[in-house]
């Protein structure tokens, strides 16, 4: 099924641990209308400005996944508004501060981010969003704003 020009739900839902564990990650009907939404205002705008495929490195989580990996049952990934990703070949800050300054999201946080294409991108949108922008490394913790590279 595609979710917009460029994504997938299969894309969307891919998980290595669920498939290790036998844990089905399909998303319910009511968590797929968040996931097109995501796509449009945020993937694919992103994939049309870089002109790269996006990666999604995680997506749609079930709640029973959630609990496998050790992540919040009110993750934003529960409810199929974010995705953690990144672009081959660009930068994750480059790419995080296109995102800041050019579209809308809920919350995009630059996560485990040492310089060039490290760590990864977490990024979600609801329909009123806070644009809340966070740095995270394993060091520090969480921290307000994107770092400056």
């Amino acid at each position: 099924m595609k979710l917009s020009k460029n994504f997938s739900l299969e894309e969307m839902t891919k998980s290595q641990t669920a498939l290790r564990k036998g844990i089905d990650n399909a998303p319910t009907p009511d968590k797929i209308e968040p996931l097109v939404i995501l796509c449009e205002k945020v993937l694919q705008p992103l994939r049309d400005y870089f002109d790269r495929p996006v990666t999604i490195t995680s997506g749609y989580r079930s709640p029973e996944l959630c609990v496998a990996i050790g992540s919040k049952m009110t993750s934003q990934h529960t409810k199929g508004q974010a995705a953690d990703l990144e672009i081959p070949g660009v930068s994750n800050l480059e790419c995080a501060q296109y995102i800041a300054n050019n579209l809308e999201f809920d919350q995009l946080i630059l996560e485990c981010y040492t310089g060039g294409n490290t760590g990864w991108i977490h990024v979600s949108y609801v329909h009123e969003p806070r644009k809340q922008l966070l740095t995270y490394d394993r060091t520090n913790g969480y921290r307000d704003g994107l770092i400056d590279g």
